[in-house]
């Protein structure tokens, strides 16, 4: 089947493509999915490096999973976020007492942006991480998937194992504590209104 011809196939017809041993099913499937695991993974670890790291392992593992994977028993994509937050959560607590300086973290280049817009942007963001690293766990991994990664509900409480009123609960407490987290720094991230 030609490449542009699977591009409509849903994921887990590309993923039991790839377990019978089609690579451009990979290939596509990569393509696919790897922006949103690096998001997601860098959005709950705050650090582009580790992220790598996280959203690679979390790919492995899904190639492992294709022989044996059930179509219609969860989504491809549902099942990665949850591997992915698990990666996730291992690694901050394996860092706990021994996080990476600021300047290990490298800024990610933006051609078109001005230094000037690239230094707001990245001071948003930087206040954004800041004030999602300082969320309980639970509450950070429900507002990125909802606020972030735009994922609905009944999907995140799939991949948090946790009911659609628990989801509700739990990004309903983490956007106002970001909200108290952010209060008065509006003007100092470029936020201000125009009347």
């Amino acid at each position: 089947m030609p490449f542009d011809a699977m591009e409509d196939l849903p994921d887990d017809a590309l993923l039991a493509r790839f377990a019978d041993g089609d690579g451009m099913a990979a290939r596509l499937l990569t393509l696919r999915l790897t922006p949103r695991v690096m998001a997601h993974a860098y959005r709950l670890l705050g650090n582009r490096t580790e992220a790598e790291d996280v959203a690679q392992e979390a790919l492995l593992r899904l190639w492992r999973q294709a022989p044996d994977w059930r179509p219609g028993e969860a989504k491809v994509s549902t099942w990665l976020y949850r591997v992915v937050a698990n990666l996730c959560i291992d690694r901050r607590r394996r860092a706990r007492g021994g996080n990476l300086p600021l300047d290990a973290i490298p800024e990610p280049e933006d051609e078109q942006a001005s230094a000037a817009e690239r230094m707001q942007d990245r001071a948003r963001a930087d206040a954004l991480q800041s004030a999602l690293d300082q969320l309980p766990e639970r509450q950070r991994q429900a507002v990125v998937l909802r606020h972030i990664d735009g994922l609905a509900n009944p999907e995140i409480a799939e991949i948090m194992d946790v009911t659609v009123e628990a989801v509700e609960s739990l990004t309903s407490r983490g956007k106002r504590a970001l909200s108290a987290l952010l209060a008065g720094r509006q003007e100092e991230l470029g936020y201000v209104d125009e009347r």
